[in-house]
């Protein structure tokens, strides 16, 4: 086949196919704002957790889709970097055995036992490969859509040396059930050059990074305010946290609040 024939080719081939997946890029996150606009009124955001590992192939379009999530209304987007593929020959910079725990522990109160990379978990309920942008956000649209008397109200606040949490009361008796507060600290963005493993010679960003996760409180469905030290809390500048109240440890997410200073 002559040369400037096929390269012709080529090239309307990749133009149409990056207009195919702008459209349905760009339907995706349509149908997710239309979506938003029937979430129940007052409900807490939506929190959608990323597992994810340096040393893992399939997860630079999940760890890119992150950026992405992070900018939606109505979300609270994080990231954990497990441990569990350091043996491929890369250590995670970011790894944590506590991130792999919580993953398993997810798995086995689901009862699934799906423990992979990329995964992302939606609200503590249900989980999707975090590369499938649609499924992802179909997820997301179902949580926004329970009643809102399913969430917990919850706000953050600062003094000048404490975190304030306040966790309001239970709307309805069926959450009233013992939950764990958690406390997230967050490093907003942060850039990783990979020199071996799978992703070898990659630069990656990951977005909304989780560094530590605290369990601060336990809740029993009434009004409570938590008071942490900021100086033991935010060690570094640029940091932020998110406060999550999930039944249990890692059951539902029924409450989500997140403050940035």
């Amino acid at each position: 086949m002559d040369t400037s024939l096929l390269l012709g080719r080529l090239i309307r081939h990749r133009i149409g196919r990056r207009a195919v997946l702008a459209s349905v890029g760009a339907g995706v996150l349509a149908g997710l704002a239309g979506a938003r606009a029937g979430w129940a009124a007052g409900r807490s955001p939506v929190v959608v957790e990323l597992f994810t590992s340096q040393g893992c192939s399939s997860c630079p379009p999940a760890d890119a889709f992150m950026r992405d999530l992070v900018k939606q209304p109505g979300l609270i987007a994080v990231s954990y970097n497990v441990d569990y593929w350091d043996y491929l020959g890369w250590r995670d910079t970011l790894g944590s055995p506590v991130f792999s725990r919580r993953q398993r522990d997810y798995a086995q109160r689901r009862g699934d036992g799906k423990v992979y990379t990329p995964q992302m978990v939606i609200d503590g309920r249900r989980h999707e490969v975090g590369s499938r942008r649609q499924a992802v956000y179909a997820a997301i649209a179902e949580e926004g859509a329970l009643p809102r008397d399913t969430t917990v109200p919850m706000h953050a606040s600062e003094t000048s040396s404490e975190i304030i949490i306040a966790v309001g009361g239970a709307p309805s008796d069926r959450i009233k059930q013992e939950s764990t507060i958690w406390v997230l600290v967050v490093e907003p963005q942060v850039v990783v050059p990979i020199t071996r493993g799978e992703n070898a010679g990659s630069k990656i960003t990951y977005t909304n990074v989780v560094r530590r996760m605290i369990p601060a409180g336990m809740w029993h469905g009434e009004a409570m305010t938590l008071k942490l030290p900021k100086a033991d809390l935010m060690a570094d500048a640029g940091e932020f946290c998110v406060a999550l109240l999930q039944v249990g440890g890692v059951g539902p997410i029924i409450g989500a609040t997140m403050y940035k200073g």
